[in-house]
């Protein structure tokens, strides 16, 4: 057999519907409703006392980290909905160009950062894991797969797993 992807060993595409999944999606969603309710409640009264450099950068924090979960939901979701069966792999890749998972940089060294709520500073730590952990995820999901080993017909059973395994476990 000839055909592609016959050496290939995606756990990375098991991990994205397992319970791992499930827990990184909990956790993701999660995330967004903790957010949005600090941010219309705590956040909002906090934001109000901070001296002026912390006040500008708090609102410039507030911007990137709503739009960071908002990248996160949509990638979830995205996930979720291939993994339900509702939406093809084509059709997941042609809407996941639109997301951006790339951007993880934050200046602690930033004037006002030390001034900033420590409960706002904990949320955004906390969405750059999450963050982290979605896009180690994507890219191993979504990669382009290499050219598999070719496996002869008439190779024997063991000789053939052993392959897979030496392709499962090779460094990329």
């Amino acid at each position: 057999m000839s055909e592609r992807g016959l050496n290939t060993v995606s756990f990375a595409g098991h991990a994205a519907s397992s319970t791992q999944f499930k827990s990184l999606y909990a956790e993701g969603m999660g995330l967004v409703e903790e957010t949005a309710s600090y941010l219309d409640g705590a956040g909002r009264q906090a934001s109000k006392v901070l001296p002026r450099m912390a006040s500008v950068l708090y609102a410039a924090e507030s911007m990137r980290l709503t739009t960071r979960l908002m990248q996160m939901a949509s990638w979830l979701l995205l996930q979720r909905a291939v993994n339900n069966g509702e939406m093809s792999r084509e059709q997941v890749m042609s809407e996941k160009n639109k997301v951006r998972l790339d951007s993880f940089n934050v200046d602690r060294t930033a004037p006002g950062w030390d001034d900033l709520p420590e409960a706002f500073r904990s949320l955004i730590e906390h969405s750059l894991r999450v963050q982290n952990r979605i896009a180690l995820l994507d890219r191993e999901i979504y990669r382009p797969h290499e050219m598999p080993t070719f496996v002869p017909d008439n190779q024997n059973s063991v000789q053939a797993q052993l392959s897979l395994l030496q392709t499962a476990f090779a460094k990329h």
